[in-house]
């Protein structure tokens, strides 16, 4: 089976850590890059031109981040032609009714909650892990390459 790989863009350490130990946790062997904030984020996608860099199976994306937030990410991520079949799932802590509709409106594949104890966090984690890595068939092979604009 081919290596699957994760782009983790969350701005907040203490979340990558415990995002980190609950995929370790859960046996999930996955390469997780991850971006500081959205445009680091748009720049390592833009990198992933069939020379080197290898397109991520899923992408967890955090919301509220410096420079540019995860919904101008997403947005980027759905207008290009390269990359709007990319799996995006928010994993957020906002539950606002508002921030989830948005998601979904700007074509978030999911929206996860982050939870406060440690043990739901990790359930979440390794069920998202789980599925995205797993179960889900990805369309991102059927896409035009192209370079995100």
């Amino acid at each position: 089976m081919p290596e699957k790989h994760i782009l983790l863009v969350e701005d907040d350490e203490d979340q990558v850590i415990l995002i980190r130990e609950a995929l370790r946790i859960h046996g999930v062997t996955a390469e997780v890059k991850r971006a500081r904030d959205g445009e680091e984020a748009l720049d390592m996608l833009a990198s992933c031109d069939g020379h080197g860099a290898v397109w991520p199976d899923v992408v967890f994306l955090d919301l509220k981040m410096p420079r540019m937030n995860g919904f101008e990410v997403l947005k980027h991520i759905r207008a290009d032609d390269g990359t709007r079949l990319l799996p995006v799932v928010i994993f957020s802590s906002s539950v606002l009714e508002e921030d989830v509709r948005n998601a979904y409106l700007s074509g978030a594949n999911s929206y996860v909650k982050k939870f406060t104890s440690f043990k739901e966090f990790s359930g979440a984690v390794g069920l998202m892990a789980s599925y995205w890595l797993g179960l889900n068939e990805p369309a991102l092979a059927a896409a035009p390459a192209g370079p995100l604009q």
